[in-house]
């Protein structure tokens, strides 16, 4: 299965949601997992590099491409279980490669107006890549969303924005919380950091309906390996 990441607006937090979905699925389902960089700021090769200096960290795979990567992710995708493909923050050929290829692609965006206002060109690069794709199952993910109750309203007005469009809305959303930044400072996940955390549980709940992982009937022998 090739999974994409990616969208047009920085900060939305692709990055950590490639390496959180490369390490659940690494560590919790046992699978063989390809994370693609095609982001030019190396984000998650620089993750890799770090996770390589924790003996305890399971191994993830790692490569970097750009441009025209149509046949590349076709043939990891017949050599790993999953190919997760971290795409940067600009309409870019790569970027259009891997959604006329992907079987998932999570397009995160925060609930603020200047990630939205990428609604109307990602729309449109997600209908034309489907002409040719037509298995490609896109969400939008909103990310980094507020927590208190008083800014619920700024949440509903996202998503109200957000179904305007013919791309899905999850209604799995992930909430600001400072384990994302922790985690990946020390090259690990939040799901090996804090196994049993909100930010763990609802990482799992996205990933197990949009990617369609088998679910588990519990997680309570989950190990930190922080």
């Amino acid at each position: 299965m090739i999974v994409l990441v990616g969208g047009e607006k920085g900060g939305s937090g692709k990055s950590c949601i490639a390496q959180n979905l490369a390490a659940l699925l690494t560590v919790e389902d046992n699978a063989s997992v390809l994370i693609v960089d095609c982001d030019s700021q190396g984000t998650s090769a620089d993750w890799i590099k770090l996770r390589n200096t924790n003996p305890k960290a399971p191994t993830i795979d790692l490569v970097q491409l750009n441009g025209k990567i149509r046949n590349q992710l076709l043939g990891y995708s017949s050599q790993y279980d999953y190919v997760v493909v971290d795409c940067g923050a600009q309409d870019t050929m790569a970027l259009r490669s891997t959604l006329s290829t992907a079987n998932v692609a999570l397009l995160p965006m925060r609930p603020k107006r200047r990630d939205l206002k990428t609604l109307p060109h990602i729309d449109e690069m997600v209908h034309s890549c489907k002409l040719v794709n037509h298995h490609l199952s896109a969400h939008i993910v909103l990310t980094q969303c507020p927590s208190q109750p008083n800014q619920q309203s700024r949440l509903n007005e996202a998503k109200s924005m957000a179904d305007l469009y013919d791309i899905e809305v999850s209604e799995h959303v992930l909430h600001e919380r400072h384990i994302y930044d922790d985690s990946e400072e020390s090259g690990l996940s939040v799901i090996e950091c804090e196994p049993k955390g909100k930010a763990a549980d609802e990482l799992r709940a996205l990933f197990k309906d949009l990617v369609q992982i088998p679910k588990q009937e519990s997680f309570d022998n989950v190990v930190s390996f922080a």
